[in-house]
């Protein structure tokens, strides 16, 4: 006697085991909504905020064009404007790849700075730094083409070194994945130290503090592209990614059963999450704890499918960047406080208030 066939499992649902239901439409428009304004606000705070404090008025007049060529339209448009944009950028682009590496490695504490991956980008950019930036046709070329590629190995070198080590022995759990990551950042951080002092120049060492604390300060016009483009597309390839994504929440056995390439799509994402890191890096420093604590906020406020968490995660992190740069700015005028000090100093208690709330292997 035959025996029917099985049918083919079905995809998960939102919702199902392992996937928190997503926020329903109004309240995902409210939330966006919200995050948006939010966002313009802190933005013409930081306009207008600073050493030099411009009236309010006198921001839009210079944001529409009103504005007759004085110093308060040159501080805006040529110092905080490009500024405020790339906190705009780089907080939405580590908010983005930390909401992928959680789901990547299923952990609640990945983030592109514990994991290692902003300490790979900053040696590699320092070693471009050390060994291209001198004289000639290299030198040239620094700030566009050899200081990002030089990040993005760095970055790449230090994920596969992380992934590897947390991964020996068959089983990988959320210690064994930020003690590697500790590690990796201590041995990068060590080796770019030892470039400087070996064949780098004193001024470089300034330069280097920029990149082992995170900073906005070297903001320009004609840095925003690059990394407004990585942004742009990197967001998109993996929102087009949201579906595989979300299988790999339910677990892997699971995704594997519904025709996931499990291994392939890692290392594909994980290239990918390597890029966009490299790039913020080697345009803001090294910048730690955005990506760990905004999409936290944003699977809180509309769940954890990837094709609502992405936009609302960018959102967050470009905020908390913005309004942290901003507090870099204010506290202690007329002096600039790195950025990468204040996100540490509230994204270290989060984690440890993270590590405290879940047990160790619990879901995201």
């Amino acid at each position: 006697m035959k025996t029917a066939a099985r049918p083919a499992p079905a995809a998960p649902r939102a919702g199902a085991p392992g996937l928190p239901a997503p926020a329903r439409p109004l309240r995902y428009a409210l939330v966006v909504t919200g995050l948006l304004a939010a966002l313009a606000a802190a933005a013409l705070a930081s306009l207008a905020l600073g050493s030099v404090r411009v009236p309010p008025g006198q921001v839009l007049d210079a944001l529409t064009g009103r504005a007759a060529p004085s110093p308060f339209r040159t501080i805006v448009l040529d110092v905080r404007l490009p500024r405020v944009l790339l906190g705009v950028i780089v907080g939405a682009g580590l908010a983005v790849v930390g909401a992928v590496l959680q789901a990547l490695v299923r952990n609640r504490l990945a983030d592109p700075f514990l994991l290692g991956i902003s300490s790979g980008a900053s040696a590699g950019a320092v070693l471009v730094l050390v060994v291209g930036g001198g004289t000639g046709l290299i030198a040239g070329v620094t700030t566009t083409v050899a200081l990002p590629a030089g990040a993005f190995a760095g970055a790449l070198l230090a994920l596969l070194l992380v992934y590897g080590l947390a991964r020996r022995g068959g089983t990988m759990t959320g210690t064994r994945l930020v003690l590697a990551g500790v590690a990796v950042s201590y041995i990068l951080s060590a080796l770019a130290t030892l470039v400087l002092v070996v064949g780098g120049r004193p001024e470089q060492f300034q330069e280097a503090m920029f990149w082992s604390l995170g900073g906005l300060g070297s903001a320009r016009w004609d840095t925003l592209l690059l990394p407004a483009a990585v942004l742009v597309l990197g967001t998109g390839l993996l929102l087009a990614l949201a579906r595989p994504l979300d299988l790999l929440l339910v677990g892997e056995e699971s995704a594997t059963v519904l025709g996931l390439d499990i291994a392939r799509f890692r290392a594909a994402v994980f290239v990918l999450a390597s890029l966009v890191t490299a790039v913020m890096v080697a345009a803001s420093g090294a910048v730690g704890f955005v990506g760990l604590m905004a999409p936290h906020a944003a699977r809180l406020a509309v769940g954890a499918p990837h094709r609502r968490l992405l936009p609302v995660a960018a959102l967050g992190g470009a905020l908390a960047l913005v309004l942290a740069d901003l507090a870099a700015r204010t506290v202690a005028a007329p002096q600039d406080i790195p950025v990468g000090v204040l996100t540490a100093l509230t994204g270290g208690p989060f984690f440890l208030w993270l590590m405290r709330r879940r047990p160790e292997g619990a879901a995201l």
